[in-house]
Protein backbone atom coordinates (compact mmCIF):
# COMPACT_ATOMS: atom_id res chain seq x y z
CA UNK A 1 0.00 0.00 0.00
CA UNK A 2 1.50 3.32 -1.04
CA UNK A 3 1.71 6.00 1.77
CA UNK A 4 -1.13 8.69 1.55
CA UNK A 5 -1.37 12.19 2.87
CA UNK A 6 -4.57 14.49 3.17
CA UNK A 7 -5.45 17.19 4.99
CA UNK A 8 -7.49 16.68 8.41
CA UNK A 9 -9.10 18.90 10.56
CA UNK A 10 -8.30 18.22 14.01
CA UNK A 11 -11.38 19.52 16.69
CA UNK A 12 -9.49 20.89 20.18
CA UNK A 13 -10.18 21.82 23.36
CA UNK A 14 -7.27 23.69 25.82
CA UNK A 15 -8.69 21.97 29.47
CA UNK A 16 -7.45 21.95 32.92
CA UNK A 17 -5.61 19.02 33.68
CA UNK A 18 -7.37 17.31 36.28
CA UNK A 19 -8.25 13.49 36.79
CA UNK A 20 -11.45 12.76 34.62
CA UNK A 21 -11.43 15.64 32.35
CA UNK A 22 -10.63 13.74 29.40
CA UNK A 23 -13.48 11.29 30.06
CA UNK A 24 -16.30 14.07 30.19
CA UNK A 25 -15.27 15.56 27.08
CA UNK A 26 -14.82 11.99 25.48
CA UNK A 27 -18.26 11.09 26.94
CA UNK A 28 -20.43 12.86 24.61
CA UNK A 29 -18.71 12.32 21.40
CA UNK A 30 -18.55 8.11 22.01
CA UNK A 31 -22.10 8.06 22.96
CA UNK A 32 -22.61 9.88 19.49
CA UNK A 33 -21.45 7.20 18.08
CA UNK A 34 -17.73 9.13 16.67
CA UNK A 35 -15.41 5.90 15.50
CA UNK A 36 -12.43 8.23 16.40
CA UNK A 37 -8.90 7.46 14.65
CA UNK A 38 -6.84 9.93 16.36
CA UNK A 39 -7.07 11.09 19.99
CA UNK A 40 -4.82 12.96 21.63
CA UNK A 41 -4.30 14.06 24.80
CA UNK A 42 -1.50 15.90 26.76
CA UNK A 43 -0.11 18.47 29.43
CA UNK A 44 1.57 21.38 28.52
CA UNK A 45 4.83 21.12 29.75
CA UNK A 46 6.11 23.39 32.28
CA UNK A 47 2.38 24.43 32.74
CA UNK A 48 1.16 21.53 35.15
CA UNK A 49 -2.34 22.70 35.50
CA UNK A 50 -2.97 23.41 31.25
CA UNK A 51 -3.87 20.72 28.85
CA UNK A 52 -5.53 19.86 25.28
CA UNK A 53 -7.67 17.48 23.87
CA UNK A 54 -7.61 16.77 20.26
CA UNK A 55 -9.41 14.40 18.00
CA UNK A 56 -10.32 13.08 14.24
CA UNK A 57 -12.69 12.68 12.83
CA UNK A 58 -15.59 14.75 13.71
CA UNK A 59 -18.17 13.73 10.88
CA UNK A 60 -21.79 13.55 10.75
CA UNK A 61 -24.64 16.19 12.47
CA UNK A 62 -24.89 14.51 15.93
CA UNK A 63 -21.52 13.67 16.53
CA UNK A 64 -20.12 17.74 15.41
CA UNK A 65 -22.73 18.96 17.72
CA UNK A 66 -22.22 16.26 20.85
CA UNK A 67 -18.40 17.88 20.19
CA UNK A 68 -19.58 21.27 20.18
CA UNK A 69 -21.19 20.55 23.02
CA UNK A 70 -18.14 19.20 24.98
CA UNK A 71 -16.37 22.49 24.17
CA UNK A 72 -14.11 21.04 21.26
CA UNK A 73 -13.83 23.08 17.82
CA UNK A 74 -12.50 22.63 14.94
CA UNK A 75 -8.48 23.74 15.50
CA UNK A 76 -6.85 26.06 13.20
CA UNK A 77 -4.05 23.82 13.06
CA UNK A 78 -2.85 23.07 9.38
CA UNK A 79 -2.63 19.46 9.92
CA UNK A 80 -1.60 15.88 7.97
CA UNK A 81 -2.52 12.28 8.18
CA UNK A 82 -0.03 10.05 7.13
CA UNK A 83 -0.93 6.66 6.10
CA UNK A 84 0.51 3.43 4.59
CA UNK A 85 2.57 0.59 5.39
CA UNK A 86 5.48 0.87 7.64
CA UNK A 87 9.15 0.63 6.95
CA UNK A 88 12.43 0.96 8.85
CA UNK A 89 13.27 4.31 9.21
CA UNK A 90 9.83 5.88 7.97
CA UNK A 91 9.25 8.59 10.17
CA UNK A 92 12.94 10.30 9.16
CA UNK A 93 12.36 9.83 5.89
CA UNK A 94 9.10 12.00 6.84
CA UNK A 95 11.17 14.42 9.20
CA UNK A 96 14.10 14.71 6.62
CA UNK A 97 11.79 15.36 3.62
CA UNK A 98 10.06 18.27 5.43
CA UNK A 99 13.40 19.66 7.30
CA UNK A 100 15.30 19.31 3.87
CA UNK A 101 12.43 21.98 2.76
CA UNK A 102 13.23 24.60 5.82
CA UNK A 103 9.81 23.91 7.22
CA UNK A 104 8.72 23.84 11.01
CA UNK A 105 6.51 21.27 12.48
CA UNK A 106 4.05 22.24 15.12
CA UNK A 107 3.75 18.68 15.83
CA UNK A 108 4.74 15.13 14.71
CA UNK A 109 2.50 12.05 16.45
CA UNK A 110 3.28 8.52 15.04
CA UNK A 111 3.03 5.31 15.43
CA UNK A 112 3.40 1.98 13.78
CA UNK A 113 0.93 -1.08 14.53
CA UNK A 114 1.14 -4.20 12.79
CA UNK A 115 2.52 -3.35 9.39
CA UNK A 116 1.01 0.03 9.69
CA UNK A 117 2.08 3.42 9.56
CA UNK A 118 0.40 6.32 10.87
CA UNK A 119 1.51 10.03 11.42
CA UNK A 120 -0.11 13.38 12.48
CA UNK A 121 1.95 16.31 11.97
CA UNK A 122 1.09 20.27 12.47
CA UNK A 123 2.70 22.98 10.74
CA UNK A 124 2.57 26.40 11.50
CA UNK A 125 1.15 27.78 8.02
CA UNK A 126 -1.81 26.16 5.77
CA UNK A 127 1.09 27.06 3.05
CA UNK A 128 4.01 24.92 4.60
CA UNK A 129 1.26 21.90 5.09
CA UNK A 130 0.45 22.41 1.26
CA UNK A 131 4.32 22.22 0.29
CA UNK A 132 4.67 19.49 3.00
CA UNK A 133 2.04 16.68 1.17
CA UNK A 134 4.08 16.64 -1.93
CA UNK A 135 7.62 16.31 -0.60
CA UNK A 136 6.68 13.83 2.35
CA UNK A 137 5.08 11.20 -0.53
CA UNK A 138 8.59 11.82 -2.54
CA UNK A 139 10.65 10.70 0.47
CA UNK A 140 7.93 7.62 1.14
CA UNK A 141 7.71 6.56 -2.20
CA UNK A 142 11.66 6.33 -2.51
CA UNK A 143 12.66 5.06 0.82
CA UNK A 144 12.80 0.96 0.16
CA UNK A 145 11.01 -1.44 2.36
Amino acid sequence: MAITVKPISLWRKEIANQVGTLAHTLEPVANAGAKLQVLMAYRYPGEGGKAAIELYPIVGKKVAAAAGDAGLTASSIPTLLVEGDDRPGLGFAVAQAISGAGINMDFFVAQAIGRKFSAVIGFETEDDAKKAGPLIKKATASRKK
